[in-house]
């Protein structure tokens, strides 16, 4: 059975984005380099590279935040993974969209969404793109798993993973180290 997924990169002060996130900055000011660590080139690189390569396999939908969307859809040229449709949280619904990849994005409510993507996924996982949604989806009680990607930088300002969120974790395994440290948790449900 598939689960929800936030499978996430975070800089050590805990921002998923920099400060400034624009059109032209979707990551923010030096968000991007969150993201560096899945070319496998940094020290230990080959670990990085196969986290992420098991990431990738494991997907079978995607829930995506509607903000992530508007700034993510020209960047990905469709879906971010095309063999996998996206289920856009929004309150502003509308007809689906075949991406240029070929990929289907669906436009729906939290709950909607998520059933949808979980019937799409599979025995694949659904993986949650978005800062906020992953706030949603949190304290709607419909996340099952975190999986973070610790990066060593200080943001000093940007898009906070959580907010006053208050949830227990439980981990799932070891930590893994490579350029940055990769760390899986269980959502405990109440």
């Amino acid at each position: 059975m598939s689960k929800v997924v936030l499978d996430v990169s975070v800089s050590l002060d805990g921002f998923t984005a920099g400060p400034n996130v624009r059109a032209e900055e979707p990551m923010g000011d030096g968000g991007e380099r969150l993201h560096e660590w899945m070319d496998g080139t940094g020290p230990d690189g080959d670990i990085d590279a196969g986290v992420f390569r098991e990431v990738n396999a494991s997907v079978g939908a995607a829930v995506i935040g509607r903000r992530t969307f508007d700034l993510g859809v020209g960047l990905w040229g469709g879906t971010p993974w095309p063999e996998a449709p996206g289920f856009v949280v929004t309150h502003r619904p509308r007809p689906d969209l075949r991406g240029d990849n070929g990929g289907l994005f669906a436009f729906d409510g939290l709950a909607a969404a998520v059933r949808r993507a979980k019937e799409a996924a599979g025995d694949k996982d659904v993986l949650v793109l978005g800062a906020d949604v992953a706030r949603q989806l949190l304290t709607a009680n419909l996340l099952d798993v975190i999986h973070l990607h610790v990066v060593p930088l200080l943001l000093g300002a940007g898009t906070p993973l959580f907010d006053g969120e208050r949830a227990e974790l439980v981990p799932d395994g070891k930590a893994v180290t490579g350029t940055v440290t990769h760390q899986r948790f269980r959502v405990a449900k109440a």
